[in-house]
């Protein structure tokens, strides 16, 4: 299987139906064949089996058609991205990068990188990144979903590693846990761990819901432990992994499924 890393992203084709087909709808084993889900003939064993639900209920008729651009389908729980002209898309963000698509002072920025699909797609950042930090970021033209990700009702939690001082006090991350008072508000981590200890620097992972701006940075400041450099290496299920710094990758379908899921739809 080839390396989604050596590749820049390409756009996702929508599948061919004709416009007759799109006019009366298509047939449901058809849709999640095309979406690549399945073969017809196993398709039509997922419709008998009671795997499928189409708009929130279970389907079990074979002849069935639906409009593929705006039914939602749902595969053993696991909603199906069937629309070709929805981009879902994964950045690992170099340091010196702006995450807006453009600037007049003619910095680097996000922008650069996303060219080719700016014409045809608006692209939503799911959480930002300033300018000296790095790591995942994700783009998408899927505007509920990204609302989604970034508001913090929904619980979906963003992973970092960040470089601090060394020692760590033994209580840094009771007092992380208990909350951190900041001008805007008291922020608290789901979780902290030291990652690795070396001279007088330590590698620290903290994983929170929160989207406020610089707020990791921020906290440990506060807490007395300024961050010398900030990866992000995880959103919900979605990780950075060996993604090398300034290339972008197509989320691939399960990845897209677990997004979906994490917010509930």
């Amino acid at each position: 299987m080839s390396d989604p890393y050596k590749h820049p992203a390409r756009k996702t084709r929508a599948p061919e139906f004709t416009d007759d087909e799109r006019s009366d709808g298509v047939r449901l084993q058809k849709v999640l064949s095309a979406a690549g889900v399945a073969s017809r003939r196993k398709a039509e064993e997922m419709i008998r089996d009671g795997r499928i639900k189409v708009d929130g209920i279970v389907v079990r008729e074979m002849g069935l058609r639906i409009d593929p651009d705006n039914a939602v389908v749902h595969v053993d729980g696991n909603r199906i991205q069937m629309r070709g002209d929805q981009v879902y898309l994964a950045l690992n963000k170099p340091p010196g990068m702006l995450s807006t698509m453009s600037d007049e002072q003619g910095r680097p920025h996000v922008g650069e990188l996303v060219e080719e699909w700016k014409d045809s797609a608006r692209l939503f950042h799911v959480g930002r990144l300033d300018m000296d930090s790095e790591g995942l970021l994700l783009l998408t033209n899927d505007g509920e979903l990204a609302h989604r990700l970034t508001h913090p009702s929904f619980g979906v939690t963003k992973t970092y590693m960040a470089e601090i001082p060394a020692p760590v006090p033994r209580d840094l991350g009771r007092r992380l846990h208990r909350g951190i008072e900041l001008d805007d508000g008291i922020v608290k981590v789901d979780s902290f761990d030291v990652v690795d200890v070396h001279n007088n620097r330590a590698v620290v992972e903290v994983v929170l819901h929160e989207g406020r701006k610089h707020i990791v940075r921020r906290m440990l400041a506060a807490a007395g432990h300024p961050v010398s450099r900030l990866v992000r290496t995880q959103i919900g299920e979605v990780q950075l992994g060996h993604q090398r710094p300034g290339t972008l990758r197509k989320l691939n379908p399960v990845e897209i499924s677990l997004l979906y899921k994490a917010v509930g739809l």
